[in-house]
C-alpha cells in the first residue's frame, strides 16, 4: 500500500487533519500517517502581501518528505500566495510527491461569516482531492462537479462535489496501479 503522510505547519485543528487523512484514504486508497506539527517559520511570511509564500512550504515539503511516504500534504491555516496569483486554497507537483492545503480562505470567518464547521470539512476535502489529484498527474477537469475543476473562488469550490468525475477517478486509479507495479507491490 502506498503512503501519504499528512505534515500539518502551524495551527491545524485534528478533526481537520482527521478529514485529510479520510480523503485520501476513501478516495485514492492511500496509507496515511500524520507528522508532527510544526511551527510555520517566520521567514515564509511576507510582511507587505500579509501572507505566507506557497513556494516556501512545497520546497520544505519536499525536503522533509520521509523516505517511505509516497506522497506528503502539508495543511496550514495560513493564508498562501505565489508571486502570480493574489491567493490560492493550495498549490501542488504535477505527478510529483508533494501537495499543499491552505484552510484559511476556506472558513466562513475569513469573509467576516459566522463559522460553519460543516462548510469548512467539505471544502477541505474538495481540496485535498484537488491537490492530491495533481500529484498523481490529473490536470484541471472541465466538469464543474469534479474534485478536480479549476476554483478561483469559493462559489466554485462548494459548486464542486468531493469526488472524482469518472474520467478523473479512472486516470487516478490508473496512476495508483502504476506507482504499485513500479514498487513490485
Amino acid at each position: 500500500m502506498k503512503l501519504a503522510c499528512i505534515a500539518p505547519v502551524g495551527l491545524v485543528e485534528d478533526d481537520v487533519l482527521a478529514e485529510v487523512e479520510m480523503a485520501i484514504r476513501d478516495r485514492f486508497g492511500f496509507e496515511t500517517r500524520r507528522l508532527p506539527a510544526r511551527p510555520t517559520p517566520a521567514g515564509w511570511f511576507d510582511q507587505a502581501r500579509g501572507q505566507w509564500s506557497a513556494i516556501e512550504f512545497m520546497k520544505d515539503l519536499v525536503a522533509s518528505r520521509p523516505p517511505a511516504a509516497t506522497r506528503i500534504l502539508g495543511i496550514t491555516s495560513g493564508d498562501l500566495f505565489i508571486p502570480m496569483l493574489s491567493f490560492l486554497f493550495g498549490q501542488a507537483q504535477l505527478n510529483g510527491a508533494a501537495a499543499l492545503v491552505s484552510t484559511a480562505r476556506l472558513r466562513q470567518e475569513f469573509y467576516g461569516l459566522p463559522p460553519s464547521r460543516d462548510l469548512l470539512m467539505a471544502r477541505v476535502r474538495k481540496e485535498t482531492l484537488h491537490e492530491m489529484g495533481h500529484t498523481l498527474g490529473l490536470i484541471h477537469c472541465p466538469d464543474r462537479s469534479c474534485a478536480m475543476c479549476l476554483s478561483t473562488n469559493l462559489e466554485q469550490v462548494d459548486a464542486k462535489l468531493d469526488r472524482l468525475c469518472r474520467a478523473c477517478a479512472a486516470a487516478a486509479g490508473a496512476r495508483m496501479r502504476s506507482l504499485t507495479e513500479a514498487d513490485g507491490e
